[in-house]
């Protein structure tokens, strides 16, 4: 049987980098990121035991990411009521630049939380219903319905970006 030390030093080098480009994903800042990988880090350490299969490792990991995120913002209110849309940078990442890339991260950011996270697990990470819903704890239905949705928002903005875009003199 392998120790506990052993099982987290695999699970940290097997994960983090994933866990970092999810966080970012949620975040949007590195260094929120990295604080976020490393509380969920923390915490995975101290439930070790509760991981009874390595195979649902990431799902696991993924979970606790994701009550942290939700953890460090339920205490706080944010007033954006004198921010414009337009002054927010998008973050800085290894990317790829072409206006159509750029456009579908700005469009992503904006899509509410319960749309976006689930999108970007099924999506780029490869997840797939049951496993999102069990990371969720809401019925498969649910979730569903949320990545449609998630998509016809996704559709609906960014066919607004390549109107505006357009009606600029640029093309996409």
């Amino acid at each position: 049987m392998v120790d506990k030390q052993t099982r987290y030093e695999n699970l940290v080098n097997a994960y983090s980098s994933w866990l970092y480009r999810y966080a970012y994903w949620l975040c949007g800042e590195s260094s929120s990121a990295e604080d976020l990988v490393q509380e969920t880090f923390l915490r995975a350490w101290r439930f070790m035991d509760s991981l009874k299969e390595e195979s649902s490792a990431k799902a696991w990991l993924t979970t606790i990411l994701r009550r942290e995120n939700a953890r460090k913002y339920e205490k706080k209110s944010f007033s954006y009521s004198d921010v414009e849309m337009d002054e927010i940078p998008t973050p800085q990442t290894d990317f790829d630049d072409r206006p159509e890339v750029i456009a579908l991260h700005v469009a992503l950011r904006e899509l509410p939380a319960k749309y976006r996270e689930p999108l970007v697990l099924q999506v780029l990470e490869g997840y797939s219903l049951d496993e999102i819903a069990a990371m969720f704890t809401l019925p498969r239905n649910t979730v569903a319905t949320r990545l449609h949705r998630a998509r016809q928002k996704l559709r609906k903005q960014l066919e607004g970006n390549d109107k505006s875009l357009v009606n600029r003199g640029q093309s996409v």
